[in-house]
């Protein structure tokens, strides 16, 4: 009895071990790239189309290579430090790995230890006996409860669509690193640009204010008209208000720089000139295609393509049986005492089929919704690829035209303040009237601005190609932001 009672339990135990490496088949569809609408080549009317190969190319270039100014390196790095949203992304990460665990661990059984007892009492119409009677049985053993046989790959799917949305989490993270790291770089050149502003607008304030003194004195004594007054008070009155425009724009970019990097205002380093070499300005952008490869928001977009295919499986294996198993094994007796006791041995196989016959058709809506939310993975892909070349695109345009017209601005500049010179030394030769001066002034603050204003945008658009080509990170020599194990 004995002998049989082992053959028996150690079959049930094989044949669960046996249903544990079944593996089952998938009925996803075959996984197909979207044909992408990606161009040959750049926009013609940019230079880089013509060359992509001149410059610093992105696929090697980290953003501590692109940084060049290393009071700038340190803010960066305190920002990927202390940045809520950049820990958002990464806690999202860890989330999503979690998620997947989870989901894994369907493709095993779990094994559980069991302890318990049961009580009852038979009524004597129940008992063989004719005396109604209580039982008490005590069990100790190993279970496994409710475990699926992944016959049509069900759960396999499932486990897929689970670790390509975690694969997606991750590349979301590494795009919100790309964005924090150009958004302190584009604070820093704006905070510079800020601070060139207001210190040429104070500049201007003191000497327009100068002049008005001399006007006031000229005019006491008769020299001077009061129309030349009343220009010159214009003017100072003017540049009081554009001080005041400075002033705040200043403060605000001071705020957001702090905001970003999590360094209070008052500790942050004191701005350069926009006309230093903050940041690596030689960039290659390489051949269109390789956006595919770099992007982290277009891999993301395809991992959740990919995740929305394996839900399509998922939702077919759902109109097939589904076999789970549920079995233990053990000791049980009617007397603790006893529970090891030889002849104690105790165990228990319960496979269970489910056929689905009538569900009002839920199945069948859920494999459409999952194939209606495969077409829009599919949207969202192309869409991310479309904008991804759209961004690249602008930026090289940006680069190139910002550049030629930061040179017609400093040639503007040069000009108008020779000009302004020349006009000051006629006026105080009395040669030109007082308002001609004043009108060369007003050139020359007006074209001192402009070439700020120009020099700053052009380096913020060398940021923005930075980012839109996908820089930031180098996956050979960069740790990635969460493991999946």
């Amino acid at each position: 009895m004995k002998r049989t009672l082992f053959n028996t339990s150690a079959l049930a135990i094989s044949g669960l071990m046996m249903a544990v490496l079944v593996a089952g088949c998938s009925m996803k569809p075959a996984y197909e790239r979207p044909d992408s609408t990606a161009p040959a080549a750049w926009p013609e009317q940019t230079a880089a189309s013509q060359n992509p190969g001149v410059g610093v190319s992105i696929s090697v270039l980290d953003w501590q290579d692109f940084v060049l100014d290393m009071e700038l390196r340190q803010l960066v790095d305190n920002a990927l430090e202390h940045n809520h949203d950049l820990r958002e992304a990464v806690l999202n990460i860890e989330a999503a790995r979690a998620q997947y665990r989870i989901q894994r661990s369907d493709r095993l059984p779990g094994i559980d230890g069991q302890a318990g007892s049961t009580s009852q009492r038979i009524p004597a119409s129940l008992n063989g006996t004719g005396d109604s009677s209580n039982v008490t049985t005590y069990q100790v053993g190993l279970g496994v409860t409710a475990y699926e046989l992944d016959l049509f790959g069900r759960v396999r799917d499932l486990s897929e669509a689970a670790l390509e949305s975690y694969f997606a989490t991750e590349e979301a993270a590494r795009a919100t690193k790309i964005s924090l790291i150009a958004g302190v770089i584009q604070a820093y050149i704006s905070r510079a640009g800020a601070q060139e502003r207001h210190d040429l607008t104070k500049q201007t304030f003191e000497t327009r204010q100068v002049s008005l003194d001399i006007i006031s004195k000229q005019r006491k004594v008769g020299s001077t008209s009061d129309l030349d007054y009343l220009e010159a008070k214009g003017l100072a009155e003017q540049a009081q208000a554009d001080l005041e425009v400075a002033a705040r724009e200043l403060a605000q970019t001071d705020n957001g720089l702090a905001l970003l990097t999590g360094v209070p205002v008052e500790q942050l380093p004191k701005p350069k000139g926009t006309d230093n070499r903050i940041i690596q300005e030689q960039l290659a952008p390489g051949l269109p295609s390789e956006l595919l490869t770099r992007r982290p928001d277009i891999l993301a977009a395809e991992h959740r393509l990919i995740a929305s295919n394996a839900n399509i499986g998922a939702a077919r294996a759902a109109f097939y049986p589904r076999i789970t198993l549920t079995g233990s094994f053990g000791t049980a007796s009617g007397d603790l005492a006893d529970l090891f006791s030889s002849g104690s041995t105790a165990w228990q196989f319960m496979p269970q089929l489910n056929l689905p016959i009538f569900n009002y058709g839920s199945n069948k809506a859920n494999l459409n919704l999952n194939k209606v939310r495969n077409e829009i993975s599919i949207v969202q892909y192309e869409k991310a690829i479309e904008s991804a070349f759209r961004e690249v695109a602008d930026a090289l345009v940006d680069r190139e035209t910002f550049a030629r017209e930061e040179n017609a601005r400093k040639a503007l500049a040069e000009s108008s303040s020779h000009s302004l010179q020349l006009s000051e030394a006629r006026y105080r030769h009395g040669v030109d009237s007082h308002l001609r001066y004043l009108d060369a002034q007003r050139r020359d603050f007006t074209n001192q601005l402009g070439l700020i204003q120009t020099r700053t945008q052009r380096q913020i658009a060398l940021v923005n190609l930075f980012r839109a080509l996908g820089g930031g990170w180098d996956p050979s020599h960069t740790e990635p932001v969460a493991s999946v194990d």
